[in-house]
């Protein structure tokens, strides 16, 4: 199939410009703030879910079944974020990028001030669980119209032999999310009564989860609004389609795509959320002191991440992405056994876990993007996004901690296996597909 037609001079210069330092940086930045605003809303109902939703809507069951509902919860904004692409890819069509974005993160950011007020069941009774899976809905929908086309913008222009370097900036937004978020909830928990915490204390990270995404509205459309990308965008390097065209011309390298990052994907819920669910449920720790250590792997994670970009430029993403999915399949061998090792064994599990996290995670963002069509790539990239994460996370916290809870811990690494598995067979595809 053949690219979209020859783009203009005025977009050939643009390109040569976004090259120069200052340009990139501007890029980068956006791409970062944004993910951050979109990871620290992820985690803080993640966190939410382990901590707090379990007592305040599901009080009437016991610990295990209430969580096991909360994640149920947790999974349905995976559900709704292609329904959100779907339709805000049309807002985008008819009346812009920066209405569809302005329009996401409001939506975003209404659901997320309204759990901050949620009732619980001594109030509502199970109107409680009904508002709270309403709310999550609605964050999904958003997240479907918060995609920008800024990651793809930064990794269409990535100077020559860097462009896993580049892949990784926008990569860099969940660390620095679950740091922000963890650390929140590890202030309140650690400094208010059980009383205070679960009365008014777990509500202010949603309050600042809020605030975030006006700052990451406004960093955001300081530069998609600019005459510069505008004229990038028109010239068709990353036009918004319609999500049946999309499907129809794009399908079979959305369904590769899909499945590339599973190994990643996987590695992500069992080293942030499911651990601390077990810790939470299993053992006698207080939950403050575990994010504490989610913390401190996680900036661990950050430098994998870097370190992703450049081993990527040495030896290909393709390469290093088979050489990690193999290495999480052995870690999902006996991993997971270290959750019951203490604290050293904690230690042990989330910082290995973070460095093999940070080196698949870095580069798993539009590993097949190079297979799309130009003129599908910005929907096609979108609908890959919501697709993956909803095969490869959506339901990860769940299956986990159900697997672990009726089987013992190390069955919850069936699901980093097949992960695995799913990557190196999509990356086979996608070499297949290419020859």
């Amino acid at each position: 199939m053949s690219t979209a037609t020859a783009p203009s001079a005025a977009a050939k210069t643009l390109h040569k410009t976004l090259h120069n330092e200052v340009q990139a940086s501007d890029i980068a930045v956006g791409v970062v703030v944004g993910r951050t605003s979109e990871y620290f809303d992820f985690f803080v109902f993640a966190i939410a879910s382990v901590i707090v939703f379990p007592k305040l809507v599901f009080p009437y069951t016991d610990a295990l079944t209430a969580t096991f509902l909360s994640f149920a919860i947790f999974a349905l904004a995976f559900i709704s974020r292609p329904v959100g692409t779907l339709l805000f890819m049309e807002v985008d069509r008819r009346y812009g990028r920066s209405i569809k974005l302005i329009s996401g993160l409001l939506l975003l950011g209404t659901a997320t001030v309204a759990i901050a007020f949620l009732p619980g069941y001594a109030s509502i009774g199970l109107s409680s669980a009904f508002f709270l899976a309403l709310f999550r809905i609605a964050q999904g929908l958003a997240w479907g119209g918060t995609w920008d086309g800024m990651a793809s913008l930064l990794s269409l222009h990535a100077p020559q032999g860097r462009t896993g370097w580049y892949a990784m900036i926008p990569q860099l937004g969940a660390p620095i999310g679950l740091i922000v978020a963890s650390g929140l909830f590890a202030f309140f928990i650690s400094n208010l009564s059980a009383d205070d915490f679960f009365s008014w204390g777990w509500r202010y990270p949603f309050f600042v989860a809020f605030a975030i995404n006006v700052v990451a509205l406004f960093a955001r459309l300081r530069l998609v609004t600019t005459p510069e990308f505008a004229t990038l965008f028109a010239n068709r390097e990353l036009q918004p389609k319609s999500v049946p065209s999309t499907v129809r011309k794009e399908g079979a390298h959305i369904a590769i795509g899909t499945f590339t990052p599973l190994a990643s994907f996987a590695m992500f819920h069992m080293v942030t959320v499911f651990p601390l669910s077990w810790i939470f449920l299993f053992t006698k720790e207080s939950a403050d002191r575990f994010l504490v250590i989610e913390m401190i792997a996680a900036a661990i994670g950050i430098l994998a991440i870097a370190a992703s970009g450049l081993i990527a430029d040495r030896i290909g993403r393709r390469q290093l992405l088979v050489i990690v999915a193999g290495a999480i399949a052995a870690f999902s061998g006996f991993a997971p056994q270290l959750l019951n090792g203490g604290e050293l064994g904690e230690v042990c599990f989330m910082v290995v876990g973070f460095i093999l996290l940070g080196l698949s995670f870095g580069q798993s963002s539009g590993a097949a993007a190079h297979m799309f069509n130009r003129s599908y790539r910005y929907t096609a990239s979108a609908l890959t996004t919501d697709l993956a994460w909803l095969f490869g996370a959506g339901f990860a916290p769940l299956l986990a901690l159900w697997l672990a809870s009726w089987f013992g811990l190390i069955a919850s690494g069936a699901y980093l296996l097949s992960g695995a598995l799913g990557t190196v067979i999509a990356l086979a595809l996608s070499r297949s597909k290419q020859a």
